[in-house]
Parts: structure tokens; C-alpha cells; sequence
């Protein structure tokens, strides 16, 4: 029997940043790591040229969705490229890289920086960028319903980004009235964001609207689940869901590890310069 997913709580955008050429809000805070589990954080950020500089990574994954405008990037291995709307930047810091991303113009770039943890077996492989263009990501089309599928699998379509663990990531949209039900691992992990629009999600319909994060329960005793929705107004969502990796957590800004003593050695390794240059 299918387990019908809940919404077990709902989570407003928190403000953490406002400036001239910067204005974010955590749709995930930082530091919940047991309770988000394998999420790390998810801002949405809008910022101008000068908002970041040159930075560091290692532990990790960043995945960069860009709502509107244009994003460059480039790293200190070499790496560099241009991402447009409805484009993914999946990105494995591993063993360490620096980079920078900022508008390919003077205007705003509108993005969801996602971090998502990597299992303590691949904390150190090397880095790599996966561009995920979204005209070509593969779609499930039902009646008044279009779902990009980045990672993992809706109905018989995969998507192709490379995961260290079993991911799924949707871009969902929906015509007034559409419902849609997506299947998920009973023991996944994941969430529901609300990019535009209006609806009623999980199978206790809890309604909410642009900007609130949603998280599902889950029933590990369960053979199969599936998640719920219905779209009052025209609908635009992102679903991430994961297996948890239920490993320990220890973080010092743009590192993240599993002890303080692999933190340290991340700190000497960028002093030295094994970050690239």
C-alpha cells in the first residue's frame, strides 16, 4: 500500500541579507543538519555584480537554479560558464575548489543556492561542474502539468544529473486546478518550494503560497509513498527530496565536514593553496 505523504511543517522565508545589491532569505536555514537531512541550506538570492567574491567549498554539493536573469561563473580549476533561466548549476566541491558566480550584466540575477551534503565516503573527490540546461532537461507532461526532472525519476522519466547519493529534483509547473501526485522513496527526505502560485499540498492539504518551504513527512516503514498536489492559482515549485545520510555534521562556513579536526585540515589545505588557483 502507497503511504500519502503529510505536510509536516511549513517554513517562511527567513531574511538574512539586504543591501544595494544583494537581498536573500533562507527558504533552509543553516544548522537544522539532523532535521533536513541530506540538505544543508537553500537561500534565494537576488544580487548584483560585487555581491560575492572569489570563495571557497569543500564537503559539499551547490546546486545553483536561476530564476531570472543571467549568472556567470568561473573556478580555480579552470572551470567557467554562463547559466540562464530555468538552468542548473550542479556542483561538487569534494576535496575543494574556489569559485565565484555574479550577473552576466549590471542587473539583478534572481537564484536558489541549494547545499546539499555529501556522504563521509566522497567528502573528498574531486570537484566537478555538471551545467544542466533546462530546455534540455527531459519532461513528464500530464494534463495542465509540465515536470522538468533534473535528478532521479517522475513516472518513466530520468533525470541526468550524477548524484553521490539517491536524490530526486523536480521542477513542477501546474495550470490552475491541475493536481498531480509524485511517487518518493518512503524514506527520503524532502521538501517543496514555492517559486510562484498557490496550493494545497500533501494529503492533509495544507495551503500555502510563493516563498514558503514545505516539508513532507515521511514513514519508514512503508514500502512506497507519494506526495500530493493541487494547484489553485497557475503553480511553480521545486520538489528535492533525499535519502538521508544520518551522519555526524560539523561545519565552519563554506566547509562541511564530519569532525572538527578534517575542518582543520580543510583551513590548512586552503592556506597552502590545494584549492586550485
Amino acid at each position: 500500500m502507497t503511504y500519502q505523504r503529510k505536510i509536516e511543517r511549513v517554513n517562511a522565508l527567513q531574511p538574512v541579507h539586504e543591501s544595494d545589491i544583494r537581498v536573500a532569505g533562507a527558504a533552509i536555514y543553516p544548522g537544522n543538519w539532523e532535521l533536513h537531512d541530506p540538505f544543508l541550506s537553500m537561500m534565494n538570492d537576488r544580487f548584483k555584480p560585487g555581491a560575492f567574491g572569489l570563495h571557497p567549498h569543500r564537503g559539499f554539493e551547490t546546486v545553483t537554479y536561476v530564476l531570472d536573469g543571467g549568472l556567470a561563473h568561473e573556478d580555480s580549476k579552470g572551470g567557467a560558464g554562463t547559466l540562464g533561466v530555468g538552468d542548473a548549476q550542479w556542483m561538487t566541491a569534494g576535496r575543494g575548489i574556489e569559485h565565484n558566480e555574479h550577473p552576466i550584466d549590471e542587473n539583478f540575477v534572481h537564484a536558489l543556492q541549494l547545499w546539499i551534503n555529501l556522504p563521509a565516503k566522497d567528502k573528498l573527490v574531486t570537484s566537478r561542474y555538471q551545467d544542466l540546461r533546462g530546455s534540455d532537461m527531459p519532461v513528464r507532461k500530464m494534463q495542465g502539468v509540465d515536470v522538468k526532472v533534473f535528478a532521479g525519476q517522475s513516472g518513466e522519466v530520468e533525470g541526468p544529473a550524477l548524484t553521490h547519493s539517491p536524490l530526486t529534483m523536480l521542477d513542477i509547473s501546474m495550470q490552475a486546478g491541475a493536481k498531480f501526485e509524485q511517487q518518493l522513496p518512503s524514506d527520503f527526505n524532502g521538501f517543496i518550494y514555492i517559486i510562484s502560485g498557490s496550493g494545497r499540498f500533501g494529503d492533509n492539504a495544507v495551503e500555502a503560497d510563493a516563498t514558503q518551504t514545505l516539508w513532507m513527512d515521511r514513514d519508514e516503514s512503508q514500502q512506497e509513498s507519494q506526495i500530493s498536489l493541487q494547484a489553485i492559482t497557475d503553480l511553480h515549485v521545486i520538489l528535492l527530496a533525499g535519502q538521508p545520510l544520518k551522519e555526524p555534521v560539523t561545519a565552519y562556513g563554506p566547509f562541511v565536514m564530519n569532525t572538527q579536526q578534517e575542518i582543520e585540515e580543510a583551513i590548512v589545505d586552503y592556506q597552502r593553496g590545494n584549492f586550485g588557483s
